[in-house]
């Protein structure tokens, strides 16, 4: 385990860099591109707020969310008339689902506008019923992903949703019921929890083959410090090992999923997870919400009351960026490129210039001697092995997201300092 403890312990470092934001103005808002896009859309309101989530949300106020979602339309307004547009949207929380009118108003508007070609919606397990299930899809979404987590009661219990949404065998058949409707079903699940042994895995593994959905995502446990805290006092302290182990449990266990991601398994190469993992631009749009624009990241506010004021004066509710220079754009390509199994030679050339073992020798060295990645004429490609080397570096990554969320939600007075 040293090579995985050398790379988590780098990425920390290095995420700390990455994500060192500066407050700015009006003249450095995101600049569109000539070409279409990603968009991801963040609704951050939640009936109960679960203890091991990261992401930006608060407890549901119906009046408050129907401001949020009609703030939200004008801002995709506002990206409209400055010339974005966006050939794939995911929307995610939070819980996109907890007004379904306003998601629907929503979808029509994000229709009008930019005649997307995929859409994708997160919900929870109590929408995993035919109507609802039929009601998005015929709204447009053509990849519905729904968080299960785990199918063991005993966790379910101790993370808090065994009363919300049911036990194992309820959360089985929930799925098993709406099979068929979506275009593209999606499974999230979550391993590495502290109590979480060997066989909790295969059992989830063999449940999961059984209603033989159309995607899985299995994602590490990924939480910010402030988190980590809150869930050792849960459930006790995560390892690296376990983790290891588990994902080996996983890759087997679904070996007949074709892998679209480190972590992400799929019987098409339908879109993936909210975690945009492309190595191109995309808007990010809602209270909290990333994008990645022209080689800046950008964050829009945390406060959702600041989030409705802005959009109700016609200004755009961004509030930080963060510049990469070129050698941080050429590792970001590199991370975000491999992360989805292949990255073109040629794309890389187009973008920098020259070839990544000319760019980046140093990172194509270490990897090829660890045997995570593999060169051919035309790519540089995954292997088994790197995947996991990959998965740590991605969860390095989005923790110190998840860190900066922290940050924004105190400074924002969603949570004390």
């Amino acid at each position: 385990m040293i090579t995985e403890k050398f790379i988590s312990q780098f990425m920390k470092y290095k995420t700390r860099d990455y994500l060192t934001f500066k407050e700015l103005g009006t003249e450095s808002l995101p600049v569109a591109s000539k070409r279409k896009i990603q968009l991801y859309i963040h609704i951050p309101f939640c009936r109960v707020l679960c203890p091991y989530c990261s992401f930006h949300r608060v407890a549901f106020d119906e009046t408050l969310t129907r401001e949020y979602f009609k703030a939200l339309r004008c801002e995709l307004s506002l990206y409209k008339e400055k010339g974005f547009d966006f050939y794939e949207v995911y929307i995610g929380g939070g819980t996109p689902t907890i007004l379904m009118d306003e998601l629907e108003t929503t979808l029509k508007h994000i229709s009008l506008l930019f005649s997307p070609k995929d859409i994708s919606v997160e919900t929870n397990p109590d929408m995993l019923n035919r109507d609802a299930v039929s009601a998005l899809s015929d709204m447009g979404a053509g990849r519905i992903s729904v968080g299960v987590q785990t199918f063991q009661d005993n966790i379910l219990k101790l993370i808090g949703r065994y009363d919300k949404y049911g036990c194992g065998d309820e959360l089985k058949l929930k799925i098993s019921n709406v099979m068929g409707i979506a275009k593209t079903l999606n499974i999230d699940m979550i391993y590495n929890y502290p109590v979480q042994t060997g066989n909790d895995i295969l059992s989830d593994i063999e449940i999961l083959k059984e209603v033989n959905p159309d995607q899985i995502t299995f994602y590490p446990l990924m939480i910010s410090d402030r988190t980590r805290l809150t869930m050792k006092k849960i459930m006790g302290r995560q390892t690296l090992a376990k983790e290891y182990a588990f994902y080996r449990l996983i890759t087997s266990g679904l070996a007949s999923y074709k892998p679209v991601s480190a972590w992400c398994f799929s019987k098409s190469t339908a879109m993936i997870d909210e975690y945009v993992t492309s190595n191109e631009d995309y808007l990010g749009a809602g209270s909290g919400a990333f994008g990645f624009v022209n080689g800046s990241i950008y964050a829009n506010t945390f406060s959702i009351t600041s989030y409705i004021d802005s959009l109700r004066n016609s200004r755009l509710p961004v509030y930080a960026k963060k510049t990469f220079s070129k050698k941080e754009l050429m590792r970001y390509m590199f991370l975000m490129g491999l992360f989805g199994l292949k990255m073109p030679r040629s794309s890389f050339i187009e973008k920098f210039g020259n070839d990544p073992w000319k760019m980046l020798l140093l990172e194509c060295l270490f990897f090829t001697l660890t045997g995570a990645i593999k060169t051919t004429c035309d790519d540089l490609l995954l292997t088994e092995k790197g995947r996991y080397l990959w998965v740590i570096m991605m969860k390095e990554f989005f923790t110190g997201v998840d860190n900066f969320r922290d940050l924004s939600r105190v400074e924002a007075g969603y949570i004390e300092r």
